[in-house]
Formats: C-alpha cells, sequence, structure tokens
C-alpha cells in the first residue's frame, strides 16, 4: 500500500548512499536530508503540502523566486511527493551519479535540472528560501523564523562538526530569555568551514 503523499516521517540519517534503497523509499517516504543538517524548528510548517508540488529543496543562495531554476540548489535538505515523475528523477539521477566519476550527487541533480530534466518530467520545484533553510553559504536573517541549518560550503567533515556545533551555541544563546532582545542578533562567523578550503 502506497501512503497519501507527505506522510511527514523525517529521515535520521543519510538513505542516499543506496540507490536501491532509495527508489524502493519513494513509494514509502518524501523527506530526505544530510547528516549534517541541524533542526532547530520543525520545518513542515514552511514547507507546503500542496500536491502539485512535486518537489521542494534547500539552496546555497536563494534569488528570491521560489520557482526559479536559477537557484543553486543543494541536497542538504528536499522533500519529495511520492509519484511517477519524482521516481523517474531519482531513476534518472542515480543512473548517471553511477556514472559520474569524481562528481558528488548534487552536482550530477545541479547538471540534470540545466539540462532541462525538471522541466522534461515536468516536475514542480519549489527552491526553499535561505531565511527558513540556512546554510552556511547564506545564514539566514532572521533567528525569529530559521527552520534548519546546514553545513554546506564546507570542505571537511571536522570544519563541519565544529561550526555546527557552534551554530548548537549560538542557538542556546538566542534562545537565552535573558539575552537582550532589542540588539539585533547575529550568527557567528562558520570559520573552520571558510578556513577548510584554505588547506
Amino acid at each position: 500500500m502506497i501512503p497519501t503523499p507527505y506522510s511527514l516521517r523525517p529521515v535520521k540519517y543519510n538513505i542516499l548512499k543506496d540507490p536501491k534503497l532509495i527508489n524502493s523509499s519513494l513509494y514509502m517516504l518524501n523527506q530526505l536530508q544530510d547528516t549534517d543538517v541541524l533542526w532547530l524548528r520543525d520545518p513542515f510548517a514552511i514547507l507546503t503540502l500542496n500536491e502539485t508540488v512535486d518537489l521542494q529543496i534547500s539552496v546555497d543562495q536563494f534569488n528570491g523566486k521560489q520557482w526559479s531554476q536559477k537557484n543553486p540548489i543543494n541536497t542538504g535538505f528536499y522533500m519529495v511527493r511520492s509519484n511517477n515523475k519524482t521516481i523517474a528523477l531519482f531513476d534518472e539521477w542515480y543512473g548517471q551519479r553511477n556514472n559520474s566519476t569524481g562528481k558528488k550527487e548534487q552536482d550530477v541533480l545541479i547538471e540534470l535540472m540545466k539540462k532541462g530534466a525538471f522541466n522534461r518530467l515536468r516536475l514542480r520545484v519549489r527552491f526553499l528560501d535561505t531565511n527558513y533553510f540556512s546554510g552556511f553559504c547564506r545564514d539566514s536573517r532572521d533567528a525569529n523564523v530559521v527552520s534548519t541549518v546546514h553545513a554546506n560550503c564546507c570542505k571537511s567533515i571536522r570544519a563541519k562538526v565544529i561550526d555546527l556545533v557552534t551554530v548548537i551555541h549560538d542557538w542556546k544563546r538566542f534562545k537565552d530569555p535573558s539575552r537582550n532582545k532589542t540588539i539585533e542578533y547575529r550568527w557567528s562567523n562558520h570559520s573552520a568551514c571558510k578556513n577548510s578550503w584554505l588547506s
């Protein structure tokens, strides 16, 4: 039995390492994320449950247009509506990924999008605002609304861990009732990730 669209069950691990699992999982799951994403709030309040939207995906830099394929996607967080179009996308994506030596899965998906796969498959894709689905490439401007933080734009796992721990400390500081709320809140710099590109 195939569940109704958007049965909201978060995945706690990265199932994208096994293409067979992802294809069979699309019949049951529709929310996927990397393991380097922190959930600060429930993101489902911001995601649309509109059945005409096939894929909602995070971006490195949001251009202000949620339907624009000019947004630089990343695969840190996405929600997929299980249907024949998205199953075809994942079949094509993982078929090409397995034949793309040296490319990350994200690079293969970007290439597919640029070559028109989203349009050819008639996918309706919503690109998520970094104000709500933040990352190290672009911090959310508003800690009052941010839902997730992705350790993107970072070269090493060690640097990701250091900077994600800093985000947790920032979050605790933000949530502290004694914090001076008249001063604009700012996230700490992602220094470890920035420096990871220098070595």
